[in-house]
C-alpha cells in the first residue's frame, strides 16, 4: 500500500506541477495540503487501512484539479504508452542495438539468406502440423508446384534471369498484403509452362539445382552452371517460347503425370540477427569481425540499389595489401587470420569453396586500402558482390558488428560468429 501511495504521489506532483499556474490558489492550496498529508502517513510508516484512506482523500483533489493530467482516458494511456515505446525502441536502435535480416547467400554458411529446403517425393513433405511448425520455427514458407500436364518437366535458362533460371520481375505482395517486387519463375511440363512467385533475394537456382541437377555435392552457383553448360554443348535442351522469348529449355530427365508434383520445396527465412552498433564509436573494427555497413556513397552499389544496410566480413584495414591466392586470401603477404571463416575457405572444409578471384582481386592482383576506408568480402566468395566488385567501404558509414542470431531457432541461434 506504501507503494501504491508513493505511485499517487508522484501522480500528484505531476498534476501540481502541469496545474498550478491555472488553479485557483484554493485548489493549489488543498492540492498540496492532501500531498503532505499522504507524505507524512508514508514517511510514518502507518497502517494499510489509513493509507487508503489517505490516497482516496488525495484523489478526490486530483479528480478536481487534474485536467488532461487526470483522470485520463484508457485511449490516452494507451497512446502515450505506444508513443513512449516507439521512442525508446528507435533510440536503442538507432543507437545501441539494431535488428538486422541476411538478405541474400553472400556469407553463407555462416549467416544464411533465404534459403530453398527441397523435398524429393510428396512423403518427403511435411504434414500440415509441422508446416506450422517450420514456419513458426524457421520461417519456412512451402512451395508446391503441380504438373499441369503429363512430360518431362524442363528448365528454361537465360532470357531475363538473376541468376541461370529464367525469370521475370513482377508485382507482388508481402504478408499477402503490402505491394512489392517478386520473380516469377518459369518451370516447362509436357510443353505447358507453370509458373512460381518467389522473394528478389530467393535463390531459386539452389531449389532448381537440389531438385533436379545434384550429386550429392552442396549446392555452388559454379556447379549448376558446369551442368547447365555441359546440357547445352550435348544438345540435351528444347527450345520453347517463354514470356515472349525463345530460350532452351534444359532436360531434366524427370517426368510426372499431369496432377503429380513437379517440384517442392519449403522458403527458409534468412537469419535475424542484432548488429552492436555502439562498439565503433570506441573500438576500430577488427579484421575476421562480421562488418555492417550502408552502402550510400558507394557508387557501385548506390547507382542500382540505393542506401542499404549490407553484411560482409572485414578482411582489410587501411593500409593493407590484399590479395587471392586461391582458394586462400593473403593480408600482408600471409595467409590471413582473425576468422574461422578464413581458414575454412582457405581449406574448403564445412561447406565453404575458398576465395574467388575476379575482378579487382584476379589471381596475382594486390589490392591496397586507401585512408579511411575498410575492404570486405562475403564467406560464400563463389556468390557474394563484396568489395571485388564495388571497392571500398568508406569508414563513416560502418554501423557495427552483428552480435547475436535471435531468428530462426537453427543451429546458428545463438552468438554471432
Amino acid at each position: 500500500m506504501r507503494e501504491n501511495a508513493g505511485n499517487w504521489l508522484e501522480l500528484a506532483d505531476k498534476v501540481y506541477h502541469y496545474r498550478r499556474d491555472v488553479l485557483p490558489p484554493a485548489q493549489v492550496a488543498e492540492l498540496q495540503s492532501r500531498m503532505l498529508e499522504l507524505r507524512a502517513l508514508v514517511k510514518e510508516r502507518t497502517g494499510a487501512e489509513k493509507l487508503k484512506i489517505g490516497i482516496e482523500r488525495l484523489e478526490d483533489v486530483m479528480r478536481r484539479t487534474g485536467g488532461a493530467i487526470y483522470p485520463k482516458t484508457a485511449l490516452v494511456e494507451n497512446v502515450e504508452f505506444f508513443l513512449v515505446a516507439a521512442i525508446v525502441i528507435l533510440g536503442i536502435r538507432t543507437y545501441f542495438v539494431q535488428p538486422f535480416k541476411i538478405p541474400t547467400n553472400s556469407m553463407w554458411p555462416t549467416y544464411n539468406g533465404m534459403t530453398p529446403q527441397v523435398f524429393k517425393t510428396p512423403a518427403d513433405e511435411p504434414n500440415a502440423a509441422a508446416v506450422g511448425l517450420r514456419l513458426a520455427a524457421f520461417g519456412a514458407w512451402p512451395h508446391r508446384i503441380d504438373a499441369p500436364a503429363e512430360g518431362e518437366i524442363l528448365v528454361p535458362v537465360g532470357g531475363e534471369a538473376r541468376g541461370i533460371v529464367h525469370a521475370k520481375v513482377v508485382p507482388g505482395r508481402t504478408w499477402l498484403v503490402i505491394p512489392t517486387q517478386v520473380r516469377e519463375y518459369s518451370l516447362l511440363v509436357g510443353g505447358q509452362v507453370v509458373k512460381t512467385k518467389l522473394p528478389l533475394d530467393f535463390d531459386f537456382d539452389w531449389a532448381v539445382y537440389d531438385a533436379f541437377f545434384s550429386d550429392g555435392t552442396p549446392y555452388s552457383v559454379q556447379r549448376l552452371d558446369t551442368v547447365i553448360r555441359a546440357r547445352l554443348q550435348a544438345r540435351d535442351f528444347e527450345q520453347h517460347s517463354i514470356d515472349g522469348q525463345m530460350l532452351p529449355c534444359i532436360r531434366t530427365g524427370k517426368r510426372v503425370r499431369a496432377g503429380e508434383r513437379a517440384m517442392s520445396f519449403d522458403e527458409l527465412t534468412g537469419d535475424q540477427l542484432f548488429v552492436d552498433r555502439l562498439s565503433y564509436h570506441f573500438i576500430r573494427p577488427k579484421v575476421g569481425s562480421g562488418f555492417v555497413f550502408r552502402t550510400g556513397n558507394i557508387p557501385g552499389i548506390a547507382q542500382t540499389y540505393g542506401d542499404q544496410y549490407y553484411i560482409k566480413r572485414l578482411v582489410g584495414t587501411p593500409g593493407d595489401k590484399i590479395e587471392i591466392r586461391e582458394p586462400v586470401l593473403y593480408r600482408n603477404g600471409q595467409p590471413i587470420t582473425g576468422s574461422s571463416a578464413f581458414d575454412a575457405n582457405g581449406k574448403r572444409t564445412a561447406k565453404y569453396n575458398g576465395y574467388q578471384g575476379i575482378l579487382s582481386l584476379q589471381p596475382g592482383a594486390t589490392v591496397e586500402v586507401p585512408a579511411n576506408s575498410y575492404f570486405a568480402l562475403g564467406d560464400n566468395s563463389y556468390n557474394s558482390q563484396d568489395g571485388r566488385y564495388w571497392g571500398f567501404v568508406p569508414a563513416k558509414d560502418v554501423v557495427g558488428r552483428p552480435i547475436f542470431v535471435y531468428y530462426p531457432f537453427t543451429a546458428r541461434w545463438g552468438p554471432a560468429r
